[in-house]
């Protein structure tokens, strides 16, 4: 019954851990259904490679990035077909105000998810984990190998390149 526990362990690992996981790929895509399926894939796969998983990090993280990569290799693919699902630009939260105040918002969200997608890595990673996933400066300096001031500078750097890029954006109107 050596299998059977690991699925016993496994499906603890799921109950504790999939809330997160989907709420990290639904800031991220802005959208609950996108974020169900992408969840479920990024179980699954972490699933099929459970015994790979070596403790180097928090397991949360590393879910979150087998996710984080699910999400990216959708993205690519819907580029690649031009068939970008609607929920992806406008299932954004509901927002108190008239309509316009919801479109111009909306347009604010989808201009910084545009600057955001164009700052390199690793500015753009820290930026995500920080603020989508929710990780510690220290959790995000030992996904990659660094230190907790390294990802807490380079978080705020990704958050001047962001600021910058929308007053760019807002000067150009």
């Amino acid at each position: 019954m050596k299998g059977g526990g690991r699925v016993t362990e496994f499906e603890k690992i799921y109950r504790d851990y999939f809330d997160d996981v989907f709420l990290y790929i639904k800031r991220l895509s802005g959208s609950e259904d996108i974020a169900e399926d992408i969840t479920s894939e990024a179980f699954y796969k972490a699933m099929r490679s459970i015994k790979g998983f070596r403790g180097e990090c928090d397991i949360r993280v590393w879910l979150c990035q087998i996710a984080k990569n699910c999400y990216y290799t959708y993205l690519k693919k819907a580029a690649r077909t031009d068939s970008v699902d609607d929920s992806v630009l406008f299932n954004l939260p509901a927002f108190e105000g008239n309509a316009e105040e919801q479109i111009l918002k909306r347009d604010e969200a989808m201009r910084a998810r545009k600057i955001l997608r164009s700052i390199p890595d690793p500015y753009r990673e820290v930026f995500m984990w920080r603020v989508f996933a929710q990780l510690s400066y220290k959790q995000i300096g030992e996904l990659f190998g660094k230190t907790e001031n390294w990802a807490c500078v380079t978080y705020y750097r990704a958050r001047g390149m962001i600021r910058t890029g929308l007053e760019e954006n807002e000067n150009e109107k």
